[in-house]
Order: structure tokens, then C-alpha cells, then sequence
């Protein structure tokens, strides 16, 4: 399944419609770090606002995903994950670690426009 990418000025949003296979995911990461080079983006969203299902793997990939791109002189934000799924994550020890998180696309956009000098940790 093809996760679709809008561009929204200098930032990508990537909106991951369902659960995505151990593939899928490979095939994301590669095309959001390919895309930040090509448009010279300097931030990128994650919605997984529809998907009801976060396994390690998953994590493991949307956290790689961020530190690539954050390699790449952009920042990721990871949008919308379902309260189900966030107990879940805690209950399994799995987290995002440093990568920025946000409720939904406004509060996404809005930590990424904000200056990085007052944005303190940078935690989410």
C-alpha cells in the first residue's frame, strides 16, 4: 500500500491510510528520505491518525524514519495516535524516544513552524 505524500510549502505530510505491512513501511521510509532531499523539505508530518494497530516493528520504523530525516536537516513529527494504541505502546514498552509527537496535523504544523530556540527539549 502506498502511503500518499502532499506537500504542504516546505513541509511533506505523509498520511498512512491502515495498518502497513513490515514492507510497506520499508518501502515509506525509503521514499519520505528520498522526497525530503528531492523537495529540500525541512520537516515532515506522520498522520496515523486511521491506523488502530502499532506493532515494534512499526515503531521501530516510524523512529528510524525521524532520525533519518532529522540526519537530512529536517524534523519529523508523528500525528495522531489513536489513545488505544498510545496504552498499548506504554503497556509493550515501546516509544518514540525523541522523536516529536503531536494530537492531530494542526499541532503538528505548529511544532514545526515554531523557532527551535525556544522549542526547549524538543520532546513530544
Amino acid at each position: 500500500m502506498e502511503v500518499p505524500l502532499l506537500k504542504q510549502g516546505p513541509y511533506l505530510i505523509a498520511s498512512v491510510q491502515a495498518a502497513l505491512s513490515d514492507a510497506d513501511l520499508l518501502v515509506m521510509r525509503k521514499a519520505l528520505v528520498e522526497q525530503v532531499v528531492k523537495r529540500r523539505s525541512q520537516g515532515v508530518i506522520v498522520d496515523v491518525t486511521s491506523v488502530d494497530v502499532v506493532d515494534s516493528f512499526a515503531t521501530r520504523m516510524l523512529r528510524d524514519i525521524a532520525h533519518m530525516i532529522r540526519l537530512r536537516g529536517a524534523e519529523t513529527v508523528i500525528v495522531g495516535i489513536q489513545p488505544e494504541v498510545a496504552f498499548a505502546m506504554v503497556q509493550l514498552g515501546m516509544s518514540f524516544e525523541d522523536v516529536l509527537t503531536a494530537l492531530d496535523l494542526e499541532e503538528g504544523l505548529a511544532l514545526l513552524t515554531r523557532p527551535w530556540k525556544e522549542a526547549g527539549d524538543g520532546g513530544g
